[in-house]
């Protein structure tokens, strides 16, 4: 058995050092620049983690780093089944036999893909960068481990990259999309175009696979299999549920409701009267295992009191906008709420701490969110302002919160311009969302 094993672990170092590595689309995903970490790349299933790893090889290959030195292995294969974390210093110490010169004299990029298939690998990897010159990174999730668990796993040793679907930019250039520079777009054919665009973005969804299918049954079929993936391979295997029914109720429920306030209580009193057992405790602890397996993402209310923070409901966000499509038939008439969540997921990447506000008279800003500089921008989503009385609601609404959060910038962001009539107040910026999901900082000019 260890001969097989040893031949095994020869044979995919043979495959790994020699492979050309598969092309996709280019991620806009930067890995931290902070020295002697190991690099834990994460996120929910099929946004697309190992063609990353992929991406970071062939940019290490850009700057001249030998083939040989980059080195992928993933551990999801069948003749690894049963290996023990003391076999894996086989990996490097047969590498190393092939490439003695490079041993402590050379960096080697070792990638370990779904190495939590291995119990105890965090010694392994951690024993592994204090003794030999390379640069580790690893990713995966499986019931044993969720994604994100293989970066604190590392004790602080890594640093974690989230890898998610598609943005609206990354999705325009994989369509052949020319995406402009920031928000400056002088050609109405290129507004035209960005908005034939978001509308395909709103149908299709950022998952790299949902892409390449053209049949909305298909896609809807393949959203609901990835959702399934983490339901039973994320949540239920590994947390032992045994109330199946209460598990997908629960996820329907969330899924047919993005960017909507939520609350626990109600959904557990909702489901009793169903007929479906299941407590409030529970439901919680659903919620926690969706948000750590990155399948939804709630936000809570700004409030500079923690107490406050906690009694007032969340607003749900999902990982992508087309899981809603894929759960709900009517979910494509709730464009607005469609459009909230692709703001939302773009914030998530663009800055640092997000919440909703509420103004002490009941008016609601979609966003407050903090960027990585310390400025803070209230954002306002809205499909269609040509309404006098919408244009008003919103444009009230942020002034309203301003008194709230004085520092912050004025956004409202909406498909077309409003009527030539209407008053833009001075603090007020009004921008097609089209344009302003082209932006790659929160606050470019």
């Amino acid at each position: 058995m260890e001969d097989q094993l040893s031949d095994v672990v020869r044979e995919k170092l043979a495959d790994a050092v020699e492979m050309e590595f598969p092309s996709a689309m280019r991620r806009e995903q930067v890995l931290p620049g902070v020295p002697g970490k190991a690099h834990a790349i994460t996120g929910m299933r099929r946004a697309g983690k190992t063609f990353y790893l992929f991406q970071c090889l062939q940019d290490a290959l850009a700057r001249g780093v030998a083939r040989e030195r980059l080195v992928y292995f993933n551990f999801e294969d069948e003749r690894l089944e049963g290996m023990g974390a003391t076999r894996l210093s086989q990996i490097v110490e047969s590498y190393y036999q092939r490439f003695p010169d490079f041993r402590r004299k050379e960096e080697v990029f070792f990638c370990f893909d779904e190495i939590q298939l291995v119990h105890g690998w965090e010694r392994f990897v951690r024993r592994l960068m204090d003794s030999e010159k390379v640069r580790v990174f690893l990713s995966g999730s499986s019931a044993k481990m969720l994604s994100r668990e293989v970066a604190t796993s590392m004790r602080g040793r890594a640093m974690e990259t989230v890898i998610t679907p598609f943005s609206f930019r990354e999705f325009a250039t994989a369509r052949g999309v020319e995406v402009p520079y920031g928000a400056a777009t002088s050609s109405a054919r290129t507004r035209s175009l960005l908005q034939k665009t978001l509308d395909d973005y709103l149908l299709i969804g950022g998952f790299p696979e949902a892409l390449h299918v053209s049949a909305g049954q298909d896609r809807v079929n393949l959203l609901q299999g990835y959702v399934d993936s983490v339901l039973f391979r994320d949540v239920a295997e590994r947390h032992a549920i045994g109330n199946l029914v209460a598990l997908r109720a629960f996820t329907r429920q969330l899924l047919r409701n993005p960017a909507k306030e939520f609350s626990v209580s109600k959904i557990a009193a909702d489901f009793g009267s169903r007929g479906i057992a299941v407590s409030k405790e529970t439901l919680l602890a659903f919620l926690d295992y969706f948000e750590d397996a990155f399948l939804i993402s709630p936000v809570s209310i700004f409030a500079r009191s923690e107490r406050r923070r906690q009694v007032n409901p969340r607003k749900l966000y999902l990982a992508d906008h087309s899981l809603a499509s894929a759960f709900s038939p009517a979910a494509d008439s709730e464009r607005g709420r469609l459009l909230e969540n692709v703001v939302a997921c773009e914030l998530a990447r663009k800055t640092r701490d997000l919440a909703y506000i509420k103004t002490a008279d009941g008016q609601e800003v979609d966003f407050i969110a903090t960027a990585f500089d310390g400025s803070r921008h209230l954002i306002q989503v809205a499909s269609d302002v040509s309404s006098r009385q919408t244009w008003e609601r919103e444009i009230k609404a942020l002034l309203t919160a301003k008194q709230e959060a004085n520092d912050a910038t004025l956004w409202l962001l909406c498909e077309t311009p409003p009527p030539a009539d209407f008053e833009i107040p001075e603090k007020v910026t009004v921008t097609p969302l089209c344009q302003w999901l082209c932006r790659k900082e929160l606050a470019e000019d």
